[in-house]
């Protein structure tokens, strides 16, 4: 592996938690980011002469430690932040001797970027960025925003944080639940993020869905009676286990309901089922039990070979109450079209507000089918192209194509 090689490697490794860890004793997000930006290039510059280090997380760590007190002297505040940095230090050499794996504590970090002080606009966009490294590009595509309005957001969320001196503190735990929805938010887009990637096309979200599960198994472990937290990770479960069918052996995409359910996990689907049974006996329900609910019945095809349409139209009924995003209004359309037509599915796409869609992908892909469907050969004609020009996954557009050309 080569310098540079090993760099990314290191930064798609380690990024999120060494920002975790110093940002948990900084108090400082965007002072951590510089410090950690500088390491890495600093990293570029001397791997190539001294070699990889063997712990290049603790190497990064006694960098960014290094230019976190150059900029505390310039700041003039080193004494004050001396027990920080002389605990930094110590933890550093200690990692660098030993066999212990580096700190995760990410998850630690989110709860506290959903601070109350924090725009809960951005709460989530947050932790996206500097937990899970996703730049703001992909961010603005999840929240449905230009890639310039996400930036200009989370450059004025840091700056209200250095500004106002938020501390990036640990909350207590009375305050954990107020603050799990932006935790849960930014897990399932992570794994959203990820899942779009089936390819593998783009090396900043490739191991993503597997982070994302990871997570959410913490998660679930921390908080073990909290029911939203196990359905999500039900959600992710049930998807995961149908990761080997999406593609063919030629590396097509195959949709949901074309894929051969002999290469389902039945491993993955038992263990999401025992979860989301033990979320449900909370008896609470949410979005994401909701959501897992729906996927539950589409697993069940593998065992009985049909999938049961007019159930998964009621739960998005309920869905649409809870969690009524697009994409969640998008999937009742396709749903209901399944189970009582094209004609009641399209009703429904089509009273979604245009402003909201106009570059939302898997809009236009499900007006095509449902155009297709009903015979309406131009308007199939116009949504295809546009779903096409929105696809960002060369598989799912050459499928969208092959789907254009056989109207």
């Amino acid at each position: 592996m080569n310098v540079h090689h090993a760099v990314e490697q290191a930064a798609r490794d380690s990024y999120g938690r060494l920002v975790a860890y110093l940002a948990a004793r900084w108090h400082d997000i965007a002072t951590v980011e510089d410090a950690l930006s500088g390491a890495f290039v600093a990293a570029l510059e001397t791997w190539p002469r001294t070699g990889v280090p063997d712990k290049p997380e603790a190497w990064l760590l006694t960098a960014a430690r290094r230019k976190l007190i150059d900029g505390a002297r310039r700041a003039r505040v080193q004494a004050k932040a001396e027990p920080a940095l002389l605990a930094m230090a110590e933890e550093a050499r200690r990692w660098s001797r030993s066999d212990e794996d580096f700190p995760d504590e990410r998850l630690r970090m989110m709860f506290m970027c959903a601070h109350p002080d924090i725009d809960p606009s951005m709460h989530t966009p947050l932790m996206l960025q500097t937990v899970l490294g996703i730049d703001a590009a992909r961010i603005a595509s999840a929240f449905i925003v230009k890639p310039s309005t996400m930036g200009q957001r989370l450059s004025r969320a840091k700056a209200k944080i250095r500004e106002e001196r938020i501390r990036f503190e640990f909350p207590d735990e009375s305050e954990l639940p107020q603050r799990l929805g932006a935790v849960l938010e930014a897990v399932y887009a992570a794994y959203g993020s990820g899942w779009d990637d089936a390819a593998g096309a783009d090396p900043r979200r490739k191991g993503l869905t597997g982070e994302a599960v990871y997570l959410g198994r913490l998660l679930v472990r921390f908080m073990p009676d909290e029911p939203e937290a196990l359905g999500l990770l039900a959600l992710m479960l049930h998807c995961e286990a149908r990761l080997e069918a999406r593609r063919n052996a030629a590396g097509s995409y195959v949709p949901l309901s074309e894929q051969d359910t002999a290469l389902w996990s039945r491993v993955l689907i038992g263990e999401a089922e025992r979860i989301l049974s033990c979320a449900a006996q909370a008896g609470r329900i949410g979005r994401f039990q909701l959501e897992a609910a729906i996927q539950s019945v589409h697993a069940q095809r593998a065992y009985t070979g049909r999938t049961e349409w007019e159930e998964i139209a009621l739960l998005y009924e309920g869905l649409v109450r809870i969690a009524p995003t697009i994409s969640t209004h998008i999937g009742r359309a396709a749903a209901v079209a399944e189970a009582r037509g094209a004609e009641s599915g399209l009703a429904l796409l089509e009273a979604i507000p245009a402003e909201t869609i106009a570059s939302y992908q898997p809009y236009w892909a499900l007006a095509a089918h449902l155009f297709k469907r009903l015979r309406r050969d131009e308007d199939a004609h116009a949504a295809y192209s546009r779903a096409i020009g929105l696809c960002t996954d060369p598989s799912v557009r050459d499928f969208l194509q092959r789907q254009a050309g056989q109207q």
